[in-house]
């Protein structure tokens, strides 16, 4: 399962909109998928990715999902928050 984060915007700022986008993920696109499976995580087109953000979506994807891989994480906006969450949410991904 590919999860295009761009699909919730460019610019991805406040955990209230983390929020609801991790609940559309989750009822949409994640319902009755095997906690075992593969979850890609697809960074590309994304312009700004604040930890807050980030910490409700991905934060909580990793959490729920053990097989978790991160693509296209080469914007230094992208870099900077994963490096955040794994620093201070415990990511381990």
């Amino acid at each position: 399962m590919k999860i295009e984060i761009k699909k919730f915007g460019e610019v991805l700022i406040s955990r209230p909109a983390g929020r609801e986008a991790y609940l559309a993920a989750s009822a949409y696109l994640l319902k009755d998928v095997d906690k075992n499976e593969l979850i890609e995580i697809d960074f590309s087109g994304v312009k700004v990715l604040a930890p807050s953000w980030a910490d409700e979506v991905v934060t909580k994807i990793a959490e729920d999902f053990k097989n978790i891989k991160l693509l296209n994480t080469e914007n230094s906006s992208v870099q900077a928050t994963l490096k955040t969450l794994r620093d201070y949410s415990g990511l381990k991904v």
